[in-house]
C-alpha cells in the first residue's frame, strides 16, 4: 500500500553503484551467500515493522502456529511521512529491524544505501518466484536475474472510486473519457461540489496517470539513464490538471487529513482516481456514505481504450545487520503467500495480494457492503491486467517526489504552473544524479 506525503531525502549513492534498474552487487554481508540463508537451529524473535491496518492480525496467527519463529510487530505512519527516514536512522545506528515494508518505488533508495538483505540465496525464495505477478516480481529483482531485495506484498492498479448516489440522483453519466470527466467536473461544481481532490503531495499519484497515459519518465540503457519528467505525455497529464485547477473544478485540500476526510464523507467530492487500496481510506475516512459508492475503470484518454495506472505496492524487506535471514524469509514469503495471511490482510486493510491465485481467494469474489456489495476486487483483478508492466523507477525518487511535490504546492498557491514543476523537477533530478557520477543521457 502506498500513500506518499513528503519524501525523506535522497538516497547517497555512490560513483557508478546504480545504472540499471537496480544493482548489480549482491547485497551486504548477509546476502548472495548461501550460508547465511540457512536454519538458526535455535528459537528466533524477529523484528518487522508496518503501516498496514490490522497486520497485528495476520502476524498472531503466524506466531499462533509458529511457537520457534515469534515476530514482534511494530506500526507507524507510511513510509515518506515518516517510517523510512527511522529505517535511514537505524541502519546507520545499526539497530535496524529485521523486516520492514518498503514500497517497490522506495526499494532502489534502501538498495544503494547496502541496505538490504539479498534473498536470492534463499532457496524458499527463489522457488516461490512463479507464484508472483510478473511484474512485481521485477520490481523487487530491480533489474537482476538472480537477486531478490524483498517478497512482494501488494499492487495498486488504480480505478474511479465514485458516489454512484450523487451521480445518479443529479443525472450525470460516470464519466468513461478524461474529456467527459472534465465535463462532469463543470456539473458537479454547479451543483456545489468538487469532483475530486488535487493533491499535492502523492506525486505517485501523478506518476501513476503519467503511467496510465503511457508515459515514462526514466529509462535505461544499460549505460546511462534518460530523464523523462516533462516528455509530451507528462505535460499533457499536467495541463490537463492545470485546466482544472484554474477553473476551480477540483478542490485542493490536504490529503489524509480529517478536512480531507470531512470532504468525501459530507458528500462535497465526488470522485477519487485511486489505486485498489483506496477502498480502505474511504471506507474508514467516510463511513457515513457506506453504501453510496462504487468502482469503474478509470477515465481513458481515447474512448474505448483500456489502459490503467499503478499508485504504490509494497514489499516486505530483510534488513541488513539481522541475524536471522532465513527465518525473516520465511515469515515474510508466508505473509504474501498463504491463503490466510492474504485473506486477513484484505479484510483488515484492502490488500490486493502480489500473488497469481491471490485474487482466486472467496473474501476476493464477494461483494463489499460499502460498495453497495459490488465485488470490487474482481474489477481490480481486471484492471490490474491492463498496467503497463514496463514502467520504470528511478534510482533516486524520495528526490523526484519531493521536488515535484514542492513544485505543485507552489502551482496550486498560483506560483507558476504543474508543467513547470515538472521542468524544474527533470532538472533537479538531473543534477542530483550527475553530482552523484550517476551516468545521464545526452
Amino acid at each position: 500500500m502506498q500513500h506518499t506525503k513528503r519524501a525523506v531525502g535522497v538516497a547517497l549513492l555512490t560513483a557508478g553503484a546504480l545504472v540499471m534498474a537496480g544493482c548489480s552487487a549482491s547485497g551486504g554481508d548477509s546476502g548472495g551467500d548461501a550460508a547465511a540463508c540457512e536454519p538458526a537451529g535455535e528459537d528466533v524473535t524477529l523484528s518487522f515493522t508496518s503501516w498496514i491496518p490490522g497486520i497485528e492480525d495476520a502476524v498472531a496467527m503466524w506466531n499462533d502456529a509458529n511457537p520457534d519463529i515469534q515476530v514482534e510487530v511494530q506500526t507507524g505512519p507510511s513510509g515518506n511521512a515518516g517510517t523510512y527516514q527511522n529505517f535511514f536512522n537505524q541502519l546507520e545506528a545499526g539497530n535496524a529491524p529485521d523486516l520492514g515494508q518498503i514500497e517497490y518505488d522506495a526499494l532502489p533508495n534502501f538498495r544503494v544505501q547496502d541496505g538490504l538483505v539479498d534473498l536470492g540465496a534463499c532457496e524458499e525464495v527463489m522457488a516461490a518466484q512463479d507464484e508472483f505477478i510478473d511484474w512485481t516480481w521485477g520490481q523487487v529483482t530491480l533489474g537482476t536475474e538472480d537477486e531478490v531485495y524483498g517478497i512482494p506484498q501488494d499492487s495498486g492498479p488504480m480505478g474511479l472510486f465514485y458516489r454512484s448516489d450523487l451521480f445518479e440522483e443529479n443525472g450525470i453519466p460516470v464519466p468513461t473519457t478524461w474529456e467527459e470527466y472534465r465535463e462532469a467536473a463543470v456539473q458537479i461544481r454547479e451543483l456545489g461540489g468538487y469532483i475530486t481532490n488535487f493533491s499535492q503531495t502523492d506525486i505517485n499519484q501523478f506518476a501513476g496517470f503519467v503511467w496510465q497515459a503511457e508515459g515514462q519518465w526514466f529509462a535505461n540503457d544499460g549505460d546511462a539513464w534518460t530523464v523523462e519528467l516533462t516528455d509530451e505525455v507528462s505535460t499533457k497529464v499536467a495541463d490537463y490538471w492545470q485546466d482544472l485547477l484554474e477553473n476551480d473544478l477540483v478542490s485542493t485540500y490536504p490529503a489524509w487529513t480529517d478536512e480531507w476526510n470531512n470532504a468525501y464523507n459530507s458528500g462535497e467530492v465526488w470522485t477519487w482516481n485511486s489505486a485498489v487500496w483506496g477502498a480502505n481510506s474511504i471506507a474508514s475516512g467516510a463511513p457515513d456514505t457506506a453504501g453510496n459508492w462504487s468502482v469503474a475503470e478509470s477515465p481513458q484518454w481515447e474512448a474505448g481504450g483500456s489502459a490503467a495506472g499503478n499508485w504504490g505496492g509494497s514489499s516486505i524487506a530483510v534488513f541488513n545487520g539481522t541475524e536471522h535471514p532465513y527465518e525473516a524469509a520465511k515469515f515474510a514469503l508466508w505473509l504474501n503467500t498463504s491463503d490466510e495471511a492474504l485473506t486477513s490482510l484484505n479484510t483488515t486493510a484492502q490488500i490486493f495480494p502480489a500473488t497469481k491465485d491471490g485474487v482466486n481467494l472467496p473474501a476476493l469474489q464477494e461483494g463489499v457492503a460499502f460498495y453497495g456489495d459490488q465485488p470490487i476486487y474482481q474489477l481490480f483483478a481486471e484492471i490490474g491486467s491492463q498496467v503497463n508492466p514496463n514502467f520504470v523507477w528511478g534510482p533516486t525518487m524520495t528526490q523526484v517526489y519531493a521536488d515535484v511535490s514542492d513544485g505543485f504546492k507552489a502551482a496550486v498557491s498560483g506560483s507558476g504552473t504543474l508543467a513547470d514543476a515538472l521542468a524544474d523537477a527533470q532538472a533537479s533530478t538531473i543534477a542530483a544524479l550527475e553530482a552523484q557520477s550517476i551516468p545521464v543521457a545526452e
